[in-house]
């Protein structure tokens, strides 16, 4: 098997592991999680900070995301920014679209989180300036593609019936472990990419793995339209 294959083939091991075939259970919450959510009342603080932090560890759409995010950068300068600004994105309008109920379709935020993937992967690759020739503000896509991924979760929160006592303080400290999660996940991301980034083959594999990474992404878009139509 020659190295290429090789490494598509650990591309799709990730991808498993990260849950990406589990697409069922795209972008929400577990059964578990839902219940105990509705059953508890009051300020819990440490709880909810460990729903949130699980849910970024265990959230693959945010890490296939954030991986195109940070591919291809190389100052922690940089990448503390553009994570703060996906950050920022992400953290308002799960607050805003849990606490004032914001109605959305779950399935069509879903599919644009799935678009998030595919633009990063086509910017990782060169694609809209080749193509189209210009390159979009890529701090500004961060942003708004952030306030997506926040949105995707509020409206499968929205579904539960959540006890309205300590509603706000619990949302915030279920923000807190979402960053306190990311921080975990992006620690294991670039450690595992600083020693990848010395491959001599770095460069004829980050070509590939930009392409799985945007399929993956349209897989994602896909499913998600699917069941806005089939639903």
């Amino acid at each position: 098997m020659s190295r290429l294959l090789k490494f598509i083939f650990a591309c799709a091991i990730f991808l498993a592991l990260t849950g990406f075939f589990q697409v069922v259970y795209a972008h929400g919450v577990t059964l578990g999680d839902q219940g105990y959510i509705q059953e508890i009342s009051g300020v819990n603080i440490i709880p909810f900070m460990y729903l949130g932090a699980k849910h970024m560890v265990t959230g693959y759409d945010h890490l296939l995301f954030l991986f195109g995010v940070i591919f291809f950068l190389y100052r922690l300068k940089d990448v503390g920014l553009y994570v703060s600004l996906f950050a920022v994105g992400h953290s308002s309008t799960l607050l805003i679209g849990v606490f004032f109920n914001v109605p959305a379709n779950a399935y069509l935020i879903d599919a644009i989180i799935g678009l998030s993937v595919v633009y990063k992967a086509l910017d990782n690759l060169g694609a809209f300036q080749r193509w189209f020739g210009f390159q979009p503000n890529t701090k500004v896509a961060t942003l708004i593609f952030g306030l997506f991924h926040g949105f995707g979760l509020a409206t499968k929160i929205q579904e539960f019936e959540m006890s309205t006592d300590g509603l706000l303080t619990n949302l915030i400290a279920f923000n807190v472990g979402v960053e306190m999660g990311q921080l975990i996940a992006l620690s294991i991301i670039l450690i595992i990419m600083g020693f990848w980034r010395k491959s001599a083959r770095f460069k004829q594999q980050a070509f590939v793995s930009n392409t799985v990474l945007m399929a993956a992404g349209f897989l994602l878009m896909s499913y998600q339209l699917s069941g806005y139509i089939l639903n």
